[in-house]
């Protein structure tokens, strides 16, 4: 053998043998690996090193050290394409495992636990006492047989013409619906039946990823499980239709009259039409918006070939027939009703649709509770029993923290034939709207204890007739207070007229929410400014005395507003709303309001108004410190047609208003005149009696804040030291009206008549006689009466309180305009 093997060097060795490294040999593509042999095997060339030697040249040019090639452009994109591919080979494998995993998992409903779902329903504020349920009245499910077929190809043509073929969902559908929702776009339209179905039978209308990825497996799973009619079978008994119709067999019933087997391709078109948007195309409400949808779903019908084009030529849109009251529609007929629908309108207002509410199985808590409703109802009821049944009344409690209604009345009947919601007429308040005439002279640096002239009669420059009080009462230098207590009309329209009738209708605007222009309503101020004459749209000074409409709600908002030191909260019924599995859908917490007056303004207002009640007979139990203020609207010198009674605590405002269903005189069960401190007053001081009682009493302010007087006040008056004013002097027939010389303004729970309520001036309106229209119950003439006259129980309605005197002639009233 010999003395060394062919890979061995030949020559002498500076230490053991020395490979190439693997890179290098590989490096040069094989035929430097063979040069390599080569020159071993002939014992080394020039240039060869002990120990082995590295050829010359073998290193391509340009190459990297170590002989490795340097990849090209195109290799390197190769070779990220690969890595690309590989990845994405990953994440659809991964992907595959988790949708056959999901898929497997997932289990399709029982179809017939449907209709539990689709109810909504009504609770009072403790969030488990139920007021109503809505979408359980109006469903009647059919078999699939039992549906014409021209009214399932209508269905199809405006839903999902290719049904029958499609895998239960749409590929293109979902990739806009994804786009959509990435965007902000439209998202309406692409879900097949299948989905549909799935959506309104199983899932909430979220618009959401997750609700849309539940959807579309459930609606594979579902395509796979259940054979196409039985699912169109199930969609037809599902969706909803609008008017409260859920399924097709009662939409025929309810828009034709009809059952579903006996539906037209005509009547057929007009359901389908529905089902995109029940609200929106209803033939009532939008009958161009119907009509014009109508045409495009007979349009597919022939495109399908499943109508001819005779046929559709031939065709007329069918009579539907009138929309149900709203008792059909799962709406008590009872007060409450007039709840449930304001709280279905403050819905709509935030963007829920009829289906959602009607078929989505919500869970709606009002902020209305029950015991404080169910005193509101007795107060009416037990104050009323025996009244003439021609009166009407309201009553509207609001909690001034939050502008949550706590109760509320507008009538017995709340669906149906009959059905009116007082709450929400548009009335003439009076007296009751002054406190807002007060904040704005407030406002602008006129304090409580500034006097004005309340002399009657007086004439001003914006009015033809003269402005008189109730009986001729008169205050040539009284303060703000005192003439708020007495509810001197001349005082409030000249003040009204001082401080700008218009900034007046702002402070009322801001104070209670109202609406800048009236919402049509079926109404003759549909359109029309509000706090202002329908004709002209300009305000007078005569909203100081209450000439233009306000609503029993906005006095309730507008009066909790000072309660809460100048912030509004905007009144609302509903304070949570979830869905069947109880997830928060909507949340109302304790909205923040906004501050639209300074906090002394209300302050002060809140202080002129503490004597109110105590002055009408009207004070609460246990000396419970209130603010209120009385209001009555007459017809003419002998009769009124609105009577107002609202007051607030810091936790509770209420307004109860009274009238008759038009402009008729009010009187009570004798006869008698009704005045805001009768019988208005009476439901309002029993209710917050009931209320409030056993709770923590609440301090009001017991001094005003703004000092000075910017305006157009009158010096107090001289007094002569021999005028009496303690209350204590009895009335005489003989002695002249205290008013007709000035004495020393006393506080006003001490010398000056009761305020019954009865003491407001008509406004200068040419259907209205000039003689008050809200007139007092003054003393008889040529009395001084510096002690309360006694009517029955001092508001003005002949009746007696327990331990009063009955009325004597003397204290009858006489009317004098």
């Amino acid at each position: 053998m010999p003395p060394h093997d062919e890979t061995t060097p030949v020559g002498p060795s500076g230490g053991p043998p020395r490979r190439p490294p693997a890179g290098r040999a590989s490096a040069a593509g094989g035929a430097g690996g063979r040069a390599r042999t080569s020159a071993s095997r002939s014992g080394g060339s020039a240039g060869s090193r002990p120990g082995g030697s590295r050829p010359t040249g073998s290193r391509p040019a340009g190459g990297k050290p170590g002989g490795k090639k340097a990849r090209t452009k195109k290799q390197r994109r190769r070779r990220r394409l690969k890595f690309a591919l590989g990845t994405l080979l990953g994440l659809f494998l991964l992907l595959g495992v988790f949708v056959g995993v999901v898929y497997a998992t997932t289990e399709v409903p029982d179809p017939g636990s449907v209709q539990n779902s689709q109810t909504t329903v009504v609770y009072y504020a403790d969030g488990t006492t139920e007021m109503a349920r809505l979408g359980d009245t109006n469903r009647t499910n059919v078999g699939l047989d039992q549906v014409s077929e021209a009214a399932r190809d209508a269905v199809l043509a405006a839903e999902n013409r290719n049904f029958y073929s499609d895998p239960g969902i749409s590929f293109t559908g979902i990739v806009r619906a994804a786009w959509n929702n990435l965007t902000g776009g439209s998202t309406q339209g692409g879900s097949t039946i299948t989905q549909q179905y799935v959506k309104n039978a199983f899932l909430t209308a979220d618009q959401t990823f997750s609700r849309k990825f539940q959807e579309l497996f459930l609606a594979v799973k579902l395509d796979n499980e259940y054979s196409k009619d039985e699912i169109l079978e199930n969609y037809l008994n599902t969706i909803y239709f609008g008017r409260g119709a859920y399924g097709i067999e009662a939409a025929a019933n309810t828009f034709f009259g009809v059952p579903a087997a006996q539906l037209t391709p005509q009547q057929g078109a007009v359901l389908a039409v529905q089902i995109r948007s029940p609200s929106s195309y209803d033939p009532e409400a939008n009958p161009e918006g119907a009509q014009d949808r109508w045409g495009l779903v007979l349009d597919a019908m022939v495109e399908e070939g499943w109508m001819s084009q005779a046929d559709r030529d031939a065709s007329v849109y069918p009579p539907v027939l009138p929309r149900p009251e709203s008792s059909a529609l799962g709406i008590p007929t009872g007060s409450e009703g007039l709840v449930v629908s304001q709280a279905i309108d403050e819905l709509e207002a935030r963007g829920y649709s009829d289906e959602q509410i009607r078929a989505g199985g919500l869970r709606i808590t009002t902020t209305v509770d029950k015991p404080t409703q169910d005193a509101a109802l007795t107060a009416v009821a037990e104050v009323m029993d025996g009244q003439p049944d021609n009166l009407r009344q309201a009553l509207v409690a609001v909690d001034p923290r939050t502008g949550g209604v706590r109760a509320y009345y507008g009538g017995d009947i709340g669906a149906g034939d009959g059905a009116v919601d007082y709450a929400q007429s548009r009335r003439q308040p009076g007296s009751s709207m002054k406190p807002y005439v007060l904040a704005t002279a407030l406002d602008q640096g006129i304090s409580v204890t500034s006097r004005r002239d309340g002399s009657s009669p007086q004439t001003f420059p914006d009015r033809d007739a003269p402005v008189r009080n109730s009986g001729g009462a008169s205050c040539g230098a009284c303060t703000l207070v005192e003439a708020m207590t007495r509810s001197l009309n001349t005082t409030f329209y000249g003040l009204a007229y001082e401080v700008g009738p218009e900034n007046v209708r702002e402070t009322a605007l801001a104070a209670t929410g109202m609406p800048d222009t009236w919402p049509a309503n079926g109404g003759l101020l549909d359109d029309k400014p509000s706090l202002a004459a329908p004709d002209s749209g300009v305000t007078g000074s005569s909203i100081g005395i209450g000439e233009y409409e306000m609503r029993p709600i906005d006095q309730a908002v507008g009066f909790a507003t000072f309660a809460s030191g100048g912030v509004r909260h905007d009144a609302h019924f509903v304070s949570r709303v979830t869905d069947t599995a109880g997830t928060v859908l909507l949340d109302n917490g304790a909205p923040a309001g906004e501050q639209v007056m300074r906090e002394e303004v209300a302050s002060d207002v809140t202080y002129a108004l503490e004597g109110v009640a105590q002055y009408s007979r009207r004070a609460l139990d246990d000396g419970r410190e209130v603010a209120a203020k009385t209001g009555t609207q007459g017809i003419d010198a002998d009769d009124n047609s609105d009577a107002w009674m609202v007051g607030y605590t810091p936790s509770l405002s209420t307004a109860v208003w009274m009238g008759t269903d038009g402009y008729q005189p009010i009187r009570n069960e004798d006869g008698a005149i009704i005045y805001g401190a009768g019988l208005p007053g009476a439901i309002w001081q029993q209710f917050m009696d009931t209320v409030l009682g056993g709770t923590p009493e609440e301090d009001l302010p017991d001094r005003p804040v703004i000092r000075g007087d910017t305006g157009e006040g009158v010096p107090e008056p001289v007094t002569e030291p021999a005028t009496p004013t303690t209350r204590s002097a009895p009335p005489t027939q003989s002695a002249p009206p205290t008013q007709s010389a000035p004495s020393t303004p006393a506080t006003p729970t001490e010398t000056v008549p009761p305020d019954d309520g009865t003491d407001e001036e008509p406004p200068n309106d040419p259907v209205v006689p000039s003689p008050p229209s809200d007139p007092a119950v003054p003393p008889p003439a040529g009395t001084t009466a510096p002690e309360p006259p006694v009517l029955g129980n001092g508001n003005g309605d002949g009746q007696t309180q327990p331990g009063q005197p009955a009325p004597t002639t003397q204290q009858q009233p006489q009317l004098t305009g």
